[in-house]
């Protein structure tokens, strides 16, 4: 849509802030955003003529008059302290406004060959050789926007056999500056042949102004590597969250993408993942929980290019009161990717009768030596089951609070990390409306 003339002399002083606050940027940095900028002023935010968008209206966003954050505004302690990990182990690389805060992060030893820090002081030492990986498509308005506005963001690269032990956390959370504020974190992950490397993206906190959070990760994973990524989103209900996973994988890599949303008034997550190497797996993993006026949209492209390529994807959303989840999951498998199997599965529970579920699987296939299957359900809880458990002498509210986390423990099952997993486990059970009898029963997931 034509972006509104106060919308974009907005965007348009945020750019010139962004490119004209000192710091040295490299010439081919400064082309790319001059093009991001000429696309997104030319093109505008989608509306619901654009097919990937048709489920989700963004005039709510479009209006938003946010402004880029101070330079070095002040999280809230209370956010600082209730989401950074305690007792988990590893790094932990902390962003305020989508900029790295070395006071706030934990610093440690790193093997030979890995590199972990900030992407602007990377692309300050004017490498080159980043150029490769801040031009991959598919791009839109938002990773054009992000191309545009960002600053700032987490950079890791690995060496060839490089494995780095503990997971590597990064946390993002907006300041307490009391104002509409806006940030375009920017995160690239380079990991080199048979290396390997586990993250957490977390993104977090905020008050009732509201705030509008547009990320980009890129993730690339060389030959035999094996990436693991969480993604946790559990901003305010006041906030627009937007996020962009691109990853692409050598040969015989594995890469893990888990995802757990709670937050946000309105969020979107796009996932487009590239196997480009023969026998990559990739596993894509999520679960999304939307009540109140929420709306929850995810939009999924797994593109097998080379042969023998395998991916899994599992995603559960539970929707209550008014709220609405939106899936889109696209698998293409190419003409030279004979032999790859593909499987995709979306289920959405429907809490209330308000509630509502938007799933369209499909396949793209253009190859013939192929498995590949796909399904997708939306509808209530099963009430024989719920009468089963009544009969076993629960009350209905904690028998339906057993079956819809029975539903979502599915996802969890998966998340690897222990420590990831009873954590996204102890959110579930504070967003689960009866959750005195769940915690009388094991509920571990793994």
């Amino acid at each position: 849509m034509t972006l509104a003339a106060a919308t974009r002399e907005r965007y348009l002083a945020a750019y010139d802030r962004v490119t004209g606050n000192g710091r040295r940027r490299p010439a081919w940095l400064r082309r790319l955003r001059g093009e991001a900028m000429d696309r997104f002023l030319g093109a505008g935010f989608p509306d619901a003529k654009h097919e990937d968008w048709k489920y989700t209206n963004l005039a709510a966003l479009e209006g938003g008059e946010f402004e880029p954050a101070p330079h070095r505004g002040a999280p809230s302690p209370d956010d600082v302290s209730r989401y950074r990990p305690g007792e988990m182990e590893g790094r932990v690389l902390v962003f305020v406004d989508g900029r790295y805060r070395r006071e706030l992060s934990t610093q440690g030893a790193l093997p030979h060959g890995a590199h972990i820090g900030s992407l602007a002081e990377a692309l300050s030492g004017e490498i080159d050789g980043l150029v490769p990986y801040f031009t991959p498509t598919p791009v839109n308005a938002f990773t054009d926007l992000n191309t545009m506005l960002m600053e700032d963001g987490a950079f890791i690269h690995l060496g060839r056999n490089v494995e780095v032990a503990e997971p590597v956390h990064l946390l993002f959370l907006p300041s307490a500056s009391g104002r509409a504020a806006m940030s375009h974190p920017r995160n690239l992950v380079v990991a080199g042949e048979n290396s390997r490397v586990a993250i957490v993206e977390r993104y977090a906190g905020g008050g009732d102004a509201g705030h509008f959070t547009n990320a980009v990760t890129d993730i690339v994973a060389g030959p035999n590597a094996a990436v693991s990524h969480f993604r946790i989103q559990e901003e305010s209900a006041s906030a627009f969250h937007v996020a962009t996973l691109r990853s692409r994988q050598g040969e015989g890599s594995r890469f893990a993408g888990h995802t757990a949303s709670f937050g946000a008034s309105l969020s979107r997550y796009d996932i487009h993942a590239v196997l480009d190497g023969e026998r990559a797996d990739c596993l894509l993993n999520g679960l999304y929980l939307g009540k109140g006026r929420q709306h929850v949209d995810h939009f999924i492209t797994v593109d097998h290019a080379k042969p023998s390529g395998a991916s899994r994807e599992y995603f559960h959303g539970v929707l209550g009161d008014q709220a609405r989840g939106v899936f889109r999951g696209r698998v293409i498998v190419r003409r030279d990717a004979q032999g790859t199997d593909a499987r995709q599965n979306n289920r959405n529970l429907l809490l209330s009768k308000e509630s509502e579920a938007d799933s369209r699987p499909q396949l793209e296939i253009h190859a013939d030596d192929v498995k590949c299957t796909h399904g997708a359900t939306v509808g209530p809880l099963d009430e024989e089951k719920v009468f089963y458990l009544r009969s076993r002498g629960i009350d209905e509210e904690s028998a339906k609070g057993l079956l819809t986390w029975a539903f979502a423990a599915d996802i969890l099952q998966r998340f690897d990390l222990p420590g990831i997993r009873r954590d996204v486990e102890s959110k579930l059970l504070s967003w689960l409306p009866d959750t005195h009898r769940i915690r009388d029963f094991p509920h571990e997931t793994g």
